[in-house]
């Protein structure tokens, strides 16, 4: 339906237009139409489109297609931040609070997914009962986004933990932090985070490390308070004597690694060699993914998890155990004396 552009609202805390990608948007439209509608309340309040709305405005236009969404409230608010998260310009901070706010929405909404989520769903479904349980806030955000569960984690962890000063340092600064940097700093004592903030944002520091190495804080701490602060440091397992090879082949050209790989004739059988390396390699993938389970993002929940909830991480470990036995014996069984 046409509603008048004068009577549709924007919130005042959204996000402002890019007036760059509305004159583009608006130069497209001119020669094309809207081939988009844009989407509104019952009370003609934005909910998505406004960069489309702003084109209409440059345009000239005093009517624009609307589409007029039932959800209102929370719904719309939760569609507006999902709309927000289509920019490609959004900084890491932004985007964060972004998903702050989507969080505290969801599990409004969803009461049922802050209290065991996907797990407990799984548990019900597996005993056959229906379940009107939902996925977890980071399930659906990292599925509706696109993008790892990891990040969706990190990015909440850096909108959360830095301070409102330390934020603004940032937000000033025409410096490019990297979201490593940002995770690095969201860890560190507010008065250390200030600090690190302004190094960073004058350019006297490159990384956070760096501040940390000037720092020293190790050594002015006594050893209780050093056993109690210090981050654990996973050590991954070195790897045991390689028993297999492959070939060590060496190709001067990237042409003929191609056409070693397009050989008809090339034997591609699996073998004891091969087997090996592609076991070793999963392997070696397992333990660096698994180390990021000994981060402080993960340890500090430790202590608020229930008897249940750890009975149920033991029994998905001891299920991988289980299928490497498996398949160990397996391998026992028929190895040839």
């Amino acid at each position: 339906m046409q509603v008048s552009i004068d009577r549709i609202q924007v919130n005042s805390g959204r996000r402002e237009a890019q007036p760059d990608a509305v004159r583009e948007l608006a130069d497209s439209i001119s020669a094309v139409g809207l081939l988009n509608p844009i989407t509104v309340d019952r009370d003609h309040t934005l909910i998505a489109g406004l960069h489309r709305l702003e084109a209409a405005k440059l345009l000239g236009w005093t009517e624009i297609e609307c589409n007029v969404s039932s959800l209102e409230g929370l719904q719309a608010e939760l569609a507006e931040i999902d709309e927000n998260f289509v920019r490609t310009d959004l900084e890491v901070m932004e985007f964060g609070k972004l998903l702050l706010r989507r969080k505290e929405i969801y599990e409004i909404l969803h009461p049922q997914a802050k209290n065991g989520g996907d797990r407990r769903s799984e548990k019900i479904r597996a005993r056959g009962a229906r379940s009107d349980c939902e996925k977890s806030f980071v399930r659906d955000t990292a599925d509706k986004l696109g993008i790892s569960p990891r990040s969706v984690e990190e990015k909440i962890q850096i909108a959360r933990d830095l301070t409102p000063e330390a934020q603004e340092i940032i937000s000033d600064t025409d410096r490019k932090i990297k979201k490593k940097d940002l995770l690095k700093l969201s860890r560190m004592e507010p008065e250390q985070q200030e600090q690190a903030a302004a190094q960073l944002a004058a350019g006297e520091i490159r990384t956070v490390d760096e501040f940390q190495q000037m720092e020293s804080p190790q050594q002015s701490k006594p050893a209780q308070e050093l056993e109690q602060d210090t981050e654990p440091v996973v050590t991954l397992p070195a790897p045991p004597v390689v028993p297999y090879t492959l070939g060590g082949k060496h190709y001067d050209t990237l042409e003929e690694s191609i056409a070693d790989l397009k050989n008809p004739d090339k034997d591609c059988s699996y073998t004891p060699d091969t087997l090996l390396a592609d076991i070793d390699g999963f392997v070696q993938t397992f333990h660096k993914g698994f180390a990021w389970y000994h981060d402080p993002f993960c340890t500090i929940v430790f202590p608020h998890i229930s008897k249940v909830q750890f009975e149920f991480v033991r029994q998905r470990f001891e299920s991988i155990s289980s299928a490497m036995a498996d398949l160990l014996n397996q391998m026992e069984r028929t190895i040839k004396t």
